[in-house]
């Protein structure tokens, strides 16, 4: 059933600089509001109200659909409700403050070339973890394969998941919460992490937790470190993504830079292309790049000293090829050299950022 819908608050929980989308390609979905100009048009927003539900299964919950939004409920709890056009969601506990009621989460991860499924705990410790590459499957064609990596996600996720609540001891029913990544990222591969999610919910009678993919990437650092408190900024760069993240608390996030053209990996991607290194490619660099000399070739620094903590590498990339094409270079100075090259933009654009950030506990 679809249980009443409060108001939201009209709080959106981004500061942007400028309209800007979060996402490295149009009309990826966004971390929250006002982030991309898209076509997708998320709105979210926070409002504090009462979980819907109580003991009654929810089926309106496990009905969530694309640009459709339902009811999501579980036990009658006090809440925070988390809404957009795609879905409707609860999550139980303060989600301002980063608290939460729910002592095991279920994670699901399918948004691109690895399977993964993990057990996390309320207060940020990891029970149990797998993780799955696609690596040989994809190699023989340089890159990703949406097909085969969504193929191979729907072949591996289910019995991830079991050998992931075995290595905790757990059963589904110990799990107070499935969380699924649910975009952006490869759509065929998100489909299978998100419905496979759904599908557990339904048959544990727990809350579903949609996560945005680079929401996800914003508050892993704290995961990995319990003692990193907010205010923090962020480095993403993760595939298609080159961003600089101001990271406030769960949920408030404001985006100081990101790329103009190509992300970081796609420019390790195509460098190792036009090397002929094969995949994946910014490991396969990163090694030839220790036979060479990083000031062997000249290559440029976009936008190295200008005032905006944006990035730009597709002028590093066609220099790169410029020099490959020349015939004049060792393949190990150019990979070398480019990778100087990126590091440098990679430190200049994150010192702007910093200058404009103010106050933060860490990087």
């Amino acid at each position: 059933m679809d249980g009443k819908i409060d108001l939201p608050l009209d709080q959106p929980g981004v500061q942007l600089l400028r309209p800007q989308r979060l996402a490295a390609d149009l009309c990826q979905r966004a971390v929250l509001n006002l982030v991309t100009a898209g076509s997708y048009g998320d709105n979210f927003y926070v409002a504090s109200g009462q979980a819907m539900g109580g003991d009654k299964p929810v089926a309106g919950f496990f009905g969530l659909r694309h640009r459709q939004g339902r009811a999501a409920g579980a036990k009658a709890k006090r809440g925070v409700w988390i809404c957009c056009r795609h879905v409707r969601l609860v999550l139980l506990g303060n989600v301002v403050q980063g608290k939460c009621g729910m002592e095991i989460v279920l994670g699901i991860e399918s948004s691109c070339d690895e399977t993964a499924a993990a057990l996390v705990t309320g207060d940020r410790k990891i029970v149990a973890q797998r993780i799955a590459s696609q690596d040989e499957a994809h190699r023989p064609y340089g890159g990703v394969v949406p097909e085969i990596a969504a193929r191979a996600h729907a072949e591996r996720l289910t019995p991830l998941i079991e050998a992931t609540l075995a290595d905790a001891g757990m059963t589904l029913g110990d799990v107070d919460a499935i969380a699924a990544t649910a975009g952006p990222g490869l759509i065929g591969g998100v489909m299978v992490g998100l419905v496979t999610g759904k599908a557990l919910a339904m048959a544990a009678d727990r809350p579903l937790i949609a996560v945005n993919h680079l929401e996800g990437h914003a508050l892993s650092p704290r995961l990995a470190d319990e003692s990193l408190a907010f205010p923090y900024l962020l480095l993403l760069v993760s595939g298609g993504h080159c961003q600089l993240l101001l990271v406030g608390a769960a949920g408030r996030y404001t985006r100081l830079a990101t790329t103009i053209d190509d992300a970081l990996g796609e420019a390790f991607d195509k460098t190792a292309k036009l090397l002929g290194l094969g995949y994946p490619g910014g490991p396969a660099v990163e090694r030839l790049a220790r036979e060479g000399d990083a000031a062997a070739v000249p290559l440029p620094r976009p936008l190295l000293g200008k005032p905006e903590p944006h990035f730009s590498f597709a002028g590093l990339k066609s220099a790169v090829m410029r020099a490959k094409q020349s015939g004049a270079n060792k393949d190990a100075d150019i990979a070398a050299s480019f990778q100087q090259a990126a590091i440098d933009c990679l430190l200049d654009r994150t010192h702007r950022a910093l200058a404009k950030a103010g106050p933060i506990n860490a990087l």
